[in-house]
């Protein structure tokens, strides 16, 4: 044998050594429907695909990785996830349960959910600061076997687990009931959206887009951004009525409370809004229903986060999951029945969502308030 010949050998040899140290990509296999509890792991459509993941032993190791923070709907969120953690009959499959907000950095939450997968967590949750820069990480989850979901502001990818609400339905049927409500011609709204960028932004402008563009009539939108907070939300608010704003409607994406007293505090008109599910929300509108503040109140509950984990769990355990889980849309009018839409004795924070009855998922009050939106 010549020496062209043993290097021919001894590259091929190589080659071979390489192939089999490569790690084989853990991915979920695509398999048949139905899901392991249809109820609750509800496929997004027809189309949608169904994951099983190789099943590993618990208790398992399951982290969330959030973004953004700054609003009332970030923190209970955080809240119910610890607190859904913590049941007895959850606790018994989780190891360890880590959170961690990055703020709107999108870099810092792709380098802490890849921080994650390095660590050996069994799950990565992520609500995501961009729906379309976590591909590295999607593929970095499954090559390590760890199972990546997405809710709320879901990663745009079909290697992950996506939880969420139809964000656009939502944006539209805001547009709608708006609409329904004033004969103005042309008529002026006011639109308070969220931070931008962000999915869900995204996904209830366009809905709201689509629902004025669907029903012909001409409608002058006036845009601000109040980060979905009620101190941001009231200030734009008032800033654009002080400019001189005079508005037939007001759509706010989140902080519905806040925009709604700039508008009664600047005493300048009483008109129709659509909000979140904000319990200050809902009260306000019932005390200035008759005044003209009629109101469409709903969205997405903060416990989706606990469905997130039921989900994560189900998955580990090698369960057949929907590749994209609908969740149900609430959405009411008011005036809002006390003791059931509304709660004078609880917090004005307080986001409504918190029980997926599908999912036997629910919580009390008292177990939220003895947890914090702090990073653990």
């Amino acid at each position: 044998m010549n020496s062209t010949s043993l290097l021919a050998l001894a590259a091929g040899a190589l080659t071979a050594l390489m192939i089999v140290a490569t790690p084989v990509a853990a991915a979920p296999e695509i398999v048949s429907g139905p899901s392991a509890d249809p109820e609750c792991f509800k496929p997004w459509d027809a189309d949608t695909k169904f994951f099983k993941y190789a099943a590993k032993p618990g208790p398992y190791r399951i982290a969330l990785v959030n973004g953004f923070i700054a609003n009332d709907w970030r923190v209970q969120m955080i809240k119910v996830a610890k607190a859904y953690a913590e049941q007895p009959d959850v606790a018994k499959d989780i190891k360890e349960f880590k959170v961690i907000s990055v703020g709107e950095d999108i870099a810092a939450q792709i380098a802490a959910a890849n921080n994650f997968i390095d660590q050996g967590f069994d799950a990565v949750i992520v609500n995501a600061n961009n729906s379309s820069a976590f591909g590295g990480v999607v593929r970095k989850a499954n090559e390590a076997g760890v199972v990546l979901l997405s809710f709320d502001n879901v990663i745009d990818d079909p290697m992950n687990i996506q939880i969420n609400v139809d964000q656009v339905g939502i944006g539209r049927a805001a547009g709608e009931f708006l609409l329904k409500e004033t004969t103005a011609d042309p008529a002026n709204f006011l639109f308070v959206r969220g931070p931008a960028g962000q999915p869900v932004d995204i996904a209830r402008a366009t809905g709201f887009s689509e629902a004025i563009a669907a029903s012909g009539r001409k409608v002058n939108v006036t845009e601000v951004v109040g980060n979905w907070a009620p101190g941001d939300a009231q200030k734009v608010t008032a800033d654009a009525i002080a400019a001189g704003g005079m508005f037939d409607a007001i759509y706010v994406e989140g902080g519905s409370q806040g925009a709604a007293q700039a508008m009664l505090d600047a005493g300048k008109f009483i008109v129709p809004m659509a909000g979140e599910d904000e319990n200050a929300f809902r009260l306000m509108c019932n005390d200035n229903h008759d005044k003209g503040m009629h109101c469409s109140s709903g969205g997405t509950g903060p416990a989706q986060s606990a469905v997130t984990i039921k989900t994560a769990i189900a998955a580990l355990k090698g369960e057949v999951i929907p590749q994209v889980v609908a969740l149900p849309t609430s959405i009411s009018q008011s005036p809002y029945k006390v003791g059931e839409q509304a709660f004078p004795e609880l917090p004005g924070s307080l986001f409504t969502g918190n029980n997926f009855s599908a999912c036997k998922i629910g919580f009390t009050v008292e177990e939220i308030s003895t947890q914090t939106g702090d990073n653990n």
